[in-house]
């Protein structure tokens, strides 16, 4: 089975539009997605969401790369790629509707011999269980009859510049050998640290997945160590780094888990182990450590100011960062609302800053007012400090310090003698 590649990719977020770009520049590729607003700016030459430079965007239009809401103008394609979120909802519970809602696109105008591929985050199972009869009853097509399935989870690190798309192994199945093979070489033609062929569509599925619970679990580990090590007066970071000189310590810290993936994705293999009858009891025990952060860092937030004399009902707070993490502007599933929303319980006026996120998406997303310039003591008792950006480093926290605003910095991000307290 031989064929030029013509590619279509579903879902222009921080996973489908690098990915598109990269393809873009050996293949003819269509980016697809159903939001118009979205679509008009990448093909004005922005990306919102900042994955892509402007520059490599705009080179990759010129060049002949598109985007578009049109499904007439993907009918053409005979590789379809799926990059949508894999949610969960407010139960925890895998939220597949995006997943269907592209499935059924894709069964609108695949043919006979198309292959589609699926790089969301899911359960193992999810690909030929949920999603190809999707494919199957909107298309009238028979699976590995009349067109084929591939599987390559997305592993994009959003903010992250060094380890862009094509800097990163990846990992790739196929729905039999050859199609395997066809989608590893698609794959190694443009991903220049080169590709990992899986045996089975499911083995890569789980491959993935366990991924962001492994480190799920060992962030759950620190932040257990970060608070046992708080009620013995011990600094914690100080310890990570005392025992990372061994050479084979895992260098992980302390914090909120939030985002898309990490937050996320571990509910969607726990839910499977359920479903075949088993209970995993470390898995949801790091989910359920990592939930409670937002909380913990508030109520250590109260004790500090208690302790210094402060009232906490009616005081004022700057919280600076609400996006999910440091140097991005994606504020989906923040775990710093968390301490938002505990601050405000206990009475205290929150003031929000981050020069990342957009105040518009922030008040769509979270109904919250955020600063649009650059903060100044407005009569702050406190600053807690939940996203660790660069341009933090910027502010003059030394001249908060002088005027006995307390700061409590959750990343450790602001060095010695700045922090009142941390994690």
């Amino acid at each position: 089975m031989t064929f030029t590649p013509k590619i279509a990719v579903i879902g222009l977020g921080y996973v489908g539009l690098p990915l598109a770009r990269l393809f873009s520049t050996k293949y003819e590729t269509v980016g697809f997605d159903i939001n118009t607003k979205r679509v008009n700016a990448l093909m004005n030459g922005i990306d919102d969401t900042l994955e892509v430079s402007n520059e490599l965007l705009q080179q990759a239009i010129k060049n002949g790369f598109s985007c578009t809401c049109n499904m007439e103008q993907i009918k053409t394609c005979n590789v379809y790629i799926i990059t949508v979120p894999t949610p969960v909802d407010r139960n925890n519970r895998p939220d597949l509707t995006p997943l269907v809602k592209a499935s059924e696109t894709v069964g609108k105008v695949i043919t006979k011999g198309d292959i589609v591929i699926y790089e969301s985050t899911v359960y193992p199972g999810a690909t030929e269980e949920d999603c190809i009869p999707v494919v199957e009853r909107v298309s009238g097509l028979k699976f590995n009859v009349d067109f084929f399935a591939g599987y390559s989870p997305e592993r994009i690190n959003p903010g992250d510049k060094e380890h862009t798309v094509e800097k990163i192994k990846k990992v790739t199945s196929g729905s039999t050998p050859e199609i395997g093979k066809i989608v590893n070489d698609l794959y190694a033609s443009v991903i220049t640290a080169g590709t990992h062929l899986a045996p089975t569509i499911k083995v890569a599925e789980a491959a993935k997945v366990i991924e962001n619970s492994q480190r799920d679990i060992n962030i759950a580990f620190v932040n257990e160590l970060a608070k046992i090590f708080n009620r013995m007066g011990i600094d914690t970071h100080a310890v990570l780094e005392a025992a990372a000189t061994k050479w084979n310590f895992l260098p992980f810290k302390p914090g909120l888990v939030g985002g898309h993936c990490i937050g996320v994705d571990p509910y969607y293999l726990a839910q499977k182990a359920q479903e075949v009858g088993y209970h995993p009891e470390i898995i949801l025990a790091g989910r359920r450590l990592n939930d409670s952060m937002g909380q913990y860092v508030a109520s250590e937030v109260v004790k500090m100011m208690i302790k210094q004399g402060l009232m906490v009902k009616g005081a004022k707070a700057l919280m600076l960062g609400i996006t999910f993490k440091e140097n991005c502007p994606d504020i989906r599933n923040t775990k710093a609302i968390d301490i938002y929303k505990e601050l405000v319980d206990y009475g205290i006026e929150v003031d929000l800053y981050d020069p990342w996120a957009k105040p518009e998406e922030v008040m769509h997303e979270y109904g919250i007012r955020s600063l649009n310039q650059t903060p100044a003591n407005n009569g702050y008792q406190v600053i807690v400090l939940t996203v660790a950006h660069n341009a933090f480093l910027k502010l003059n926290m030394e001249q908060f310090n002088e005027q006995g605003v307390l700061i409590y910095d959750v990343k450790g991000f602001f060095g010695e003698g700045i922090a009142n307290g941390k994690l």
